[in-house]
C-alpha cells in the first residue's frame, strides 16, 4: 500500500516501535570513500599518536539558508543561544519539538551576513526545511543531499563544497607544511583561512578526542587538489587517511552519540510536520535495533540533557521546546556515561560463533563498530532493574577495549558502577537483515566518564564533533 506522507503511514500501523525496529534500512552507511586505506586500527591510533586525514565530503547532508531571517529561523529552532552567532562561527546545534525532546543536532556553519549552513543527519535538516517552506521567513534554502541520495538517482555524488577532517598531534606540523607558514592561532568553533598549493581554504577549528586540528571545506572543484597537497605534506608525519569503517568509530572516544531517535513520531503538534514529510522519508524508513523495547516510541525520545547537551540550551530567546525545558531546568534524570565492556564477557560472546550451533550464538560484534540499526538502543540493567540505555558501541585500538556510549539514571552513573549490558534482540531477533538469528546474553560493563579518551576528558568542549 501507498502512503501520502508519513501521518498516512504511522496511522495504517498500530505498532510505531515494531514498525521501525523491524525496517530494512541499515546502519548510517559512509559511501565512496573505502572502507579502509590502510586497517583501521592504524587508522584509529592515528588520531592520538600521529595525524588522521578524513573525507567527509560524501556521507553528510548539507543545507544552506539565505536571506535576512536565516538566523531568525534558526533561533526559533534551536535551544542555542544566537546573541554571538556571528559570521565565520559555528556552533553545536540541537532542535528539539514542543515537549524538549530532541529532534537532531548537527553543526550550524555562519558563512557570511545572512548566510548559515547546516551539516548533519537528515532529520533537522528536514525540520529546518520545513519551517523555512511554511514558516512566513524570508529566506531561501537549498539542500544539498547525501551522496547515496545523489547516486539513487544516477546523479554524480558531488556536493557544493568539499569536507575534509586533519586531526591529531601533529595536525599543527602537517597543516604548517601543507600552508607554508605557521598555522593562525583560531579560536575555539570560530572559522579562519588557510591557504593550501594556492587555493584559499575555509578551516573550523575543533578538537575531535580531545586533539588538535581543523574541518577544511572549499569548493568541490578544488577538493582533489586540496587533498593531495595535504597528504603530501603529512608524509613526514605518518599522517594516516582514514575510511569509513574508521570515522564511525572516533565517537566512543569523543563521547558524541550520533543516533538520537528523531522525536517526530507522536503528538498533535508535529502532525503537520509529518504530513509534510513524504512517505519514503528518512524518518519513514529508519530502524531500531537492540534490546532495549517498548510499546511506547516515546520511551526511545531523548532530551539534550540526556546527549551531554544541557548547557547548550539557552533561555535568553524564544524557541520551540523551550517551555519544556523550563521546567526541567536543573532536574538531571539520566547522565550520559561511557560503558566499559567486560573483556571476559565480550571474548565469550564472540567465542559463541566458533562454539555454538548457528542461530545460538550470542549476535555477532562487529568491529570496530558493532551498530546494525540507524538507532541502537540497547538496555542497561543494575541488580535485575533497567537503569539506562546504551547506544553506539565499538572497540577503541587506542584504549584496547570495548566501549559503548550510554544515558544512566544519575543514581548509577558514578565512575567505577557496574552495571549489566543485555546484548541482543529478543525472540532471536527482528525481521531486520542486519542481524543473524542468535540469542540474548548479558555483557558486565563499568561506568566511566564520557568523553572516555583522556585527552577528550581533559581538553574537550560541548560540539567539538559532528558527523
Amino acid at each position: 500500500m501507498s502512503y501520502r506522507n508519513l501521518e498516512e503511514k504511522l496511522r495504517a500501523t498500530s505498532d510505531i516501535v515494531g514498525m521501525l525496529r523491524n525496517a530494512q534500512t541499515p546502519p548510517y552507511i559512509y559511501p565512496v570513500v573505502p572502507p579502509e586505506y590502510s586497517n583501521w586500527r592504524d587508522e584509529q591510533r592515528a588520531w592520538q599518536k600521529s595525524c588522521v586525514f578524513f573525507n567527509q565530503s560524501y556521507h553528510m547532508m548539507e543545507s544552506y539558508l539565505e536571506g535576512p531571517d536565516a538566523v531568525k529561523l534558526l533561533s526559533r529552532l534551536g535551544v542555542n543561544s544566537f546573541a554571538s552567532f556571528t559570521p565565520n562561527k559555528a556552533k553545536q546545534y540541537v532542535a528539539c519539538n514542543e515537549n524538549g525532546t530532541v529532534i537532531g543536532d548537527g553543526v550550524l556553519f555562519h558563512l557570511e551576513e545572512n548566510v548559515v549552513s547546516f551539516v548533519g543527519r537528515p532529520p533537522v535538516t528536514n525540520w529546518i526545511d520545513y519551517h523555512a517552506a511554511t514558516g512566513g521567513y524570508d529566506v531561501t534554502f537549498q539542500r544539498d543531499e547525501r551522496a547515496l541520495e545523489r547516486m539513487a538517482r544516477g546523479l554524480p555524488p558531488l556536493h557544493r563544497m568539499y569536507r575534509f577532517q586533519v586531526q591529531g598531534p601533529l595536525a599543527p606540523d602537517v597543516m604548517a607544511k601543507a600552508t607554508g607558514k605557521p598555522v593562525p592561532e583560531i579560536r575555539f568553533f570560530q572559522m579562519g583561512e588557510f591557504v593550501i598549493n594556492g587555493r584559499r581554504v575555509r578551516a573550523l577549528r575543533h578538537g575531535m578526542v580531545g586533539q588538535p586540528g581543523w574541518e577544511l571545506m572549499g569548493p568541490w572543484a578544488e577538493g582533489d587538489e586540496v587533498r593531495a597537497a595535504i597528504l603530501d605534506a603529512g608524509r613526514d608525519f605518518d599522517i594516516r587517511a582514514a575510511g569509513g569503517r574508521t570515522y564511525s568509530s572516533n565517537t566512543v572516544e569523543s563521547g558524541w552519540i550520533p543516533s538520537p531517535l528523531p522525536a517526530v513520531y507522536t503528538g498533535d503538534d508535529m502532525r503537520p510536520f509529518r504530513e509534510w514529510l513524504p512517505a519514503d522519508a528518512y524518518e519513514a524508513v529508519t530502524s531500531i535495533g537492540g534490546s532495549f523495547v517498548s510499546n511506547r516510541i516515546e520511551d526511545y525520545y531523548l532530551t539534550p540533557a540526556d546527549l551531554g547537551y544541557g548547557s547548550l540550551v539557552k533561555f535568553d530567546h524564544d524557541f520551540i521546546g523551550r517551555r519544556a525545558l523550563e521546567g526541567d531546568a536543573g532536574k538531571e534524570r539520566r547522565r550520559k556515561v561511557t560503558l566499559v565492556w567486560n573483556a571476559d564477557d565480550v571474548e565469550r560472546a564472540t567465542g559463541g560463533m566458533l562454539r555454538d550451533e548457528y542461530g545460538r550464538a550470542p549476535k555477532y560484534i562487529d568491529l570496530p563498530c558493532a551498530v546494525y540499526s540507524t538507532y541502537p538502543y540497547d538496555r542497561v540493567t543494575r541488580n535485575g532493574r533497567t537503569v539506562g540505555i546504551s547506544t553506539w558501541s565499538g572497540y577503541s585500538a587506542n584504549e584496547r577495549t570495548m566501549l559503548s556510549l550510554a544515558m544512566v539514571d544519575v543514581a548509577d552513573a558514578t565512575p567505577g558502577t557496574e552495571v549489566t549490558l543485555v546484548w541482543g534482540e529478543e525472540d532471536g531477533g527482528t525481521r531486520k537483515l542486519t542481524v543473524e538469528r542468535h540469542r540474548q546474553i548479558e555483557l558486565r560493563a563499568t561506568v566511566a566518564p564520557a568523553p572516555f579518551a583522556r585527552p577528550a576528558r581533559e581538553n574537550y568542549r560541548v560540539g567539538a564533533t559532528a558527523s
